[in-house]
């Protein structure tokens, strides 16, 4: 039995997308120790991932940060890893690989850089769907790919009946109208046109609810929609996941919440504007669509009802 280490820091979106990829190699290395290596925001939310079976905290502390450095290189050379899959494929995870296994190649560091196709650019690689390039970065490292392509995210779900008792929760719309503030361009701007027009048309069928984040919640008063919260919390992601899996549609900009919705199979609309592609992220799935525009503000409320009527 060897150990061999996952490398996946966020975002929640990649989270979600990274499954598929974990549980392939999890069931490619069903004699070994799988263990990954994941920042705060979701180390216990890994510790439910039935394919994993031991994570462990990076705290991405400053790489000056020498004594923190020592630390985290101790534990990982410690552990005598057969074999790492870098699925951040980040510029701190290049540093690391020039810490722990300098010069190796993918027998013992799969990531994009070092399954790179012959004479093709890392820059042209990119262009890629994501799911595209880990089908890619597996099948290069000499893994069997079955649900890299076809990630489920339902791993991540747990039980929320207290929640929707009490906000009497049965058939709902999940909406996600908020984004970071830096990244206003992914926001569509008319949620509470499209929330009249699906009470006038289906009045009290559905409730429509929200899941504010928590910098989100002093914005919730300005969306007419029923604000989902745990007590005084926001939701954490697994009773967020859960509350998205359980629901009857959802239409959110192109933010985490979103990526887990394609990923747990739900119903659903992302709006994506000019900002990147759906087809680079692979955000669409079965019941899960993206509607592409150059233009989020000329994006009518109306469209977004007249594709939801017609799937939900």
């Amino acid at each position: 039995m060897s150990n061999i280490l996952i490398i996946k820091h966020g975002s929640l979106g990649d989270i979600a997308q990274a499954s598929g990829v974990i549980q392939d190699i999890s069931e490619n290395h069903k004699e070994d120790q799988i263990h990954l290596l994941t920042t705060k925001p979701y180390f216990e939310l890994f510790k439910k991932n039935p394919f994993i079976h031991n994570v462990i905290l990076d705290k991405r502390l400053s790489r000056l940060n020498l004594i923190y450095l020592y630390q985290l290189t101790r534990i990982l050379k410690n552990l005598n890893f057969q074999k790492v899959y870098d699925l951040q494929n980040s510029s701190r995870t290049i540093f690391y690989k020039n810490i722990l296994f300098p010069k190796s190649k993918s027998d013992k560091w799969s990531s994009s850089e070092t399954t790179l196709p012959t004479n093709v650019s890392k820059e042209e690689f990119d262009k890629n769907p994501v799911l595209t390039r880990f089908d890619h970065q597996l099948m290069t490292s000499g893994l069997n790919t079955i649900n890299t392509l076809k990630p489920d995210f339902s791993w991540s779900c747990t039980n929320i009946d207290n929640i929707k008792n009490k906000y009497d929760l049965k058939k709902y719309i999940v909406l996600f109208p908020f984004c970071s503030a830096h990244l206003h361009i992914k926001k569509w701007p008319y949620y509470n046109e499209l929330i009249k027009l699906i009470e006038n048309k289906y009045n009290d069928q559905y409730k429509i609810v929200i899941a504010p984040g928590p910098s989100e919640i002093k914005d919730t008063k300005d969306i007419n929609a029923l604000s989902i919260l745990n007590g005084e919390k926001v939701l954490d992601i697994s009773q967020l996941a859960s509350l998205i899996k359980d629901s009857s549609f959802v239409i959110a900009n192109d933010t985490g919440p979103a990526h887990m919705a394609a990923h747990l199979n739900v119903k659903g609309l992302t709006l994506f504007g000019k900002h990147t592609t759906a087809f680079k992220v692979s955000i669409e799935r079965e019941n899960f669509k993206a509607i592409q525009v150059e233009n989020l503000n000329k994006l009518s409320a109306e469209k977004i009802f007249e594709r939801m009527s017609n799937s939900i």
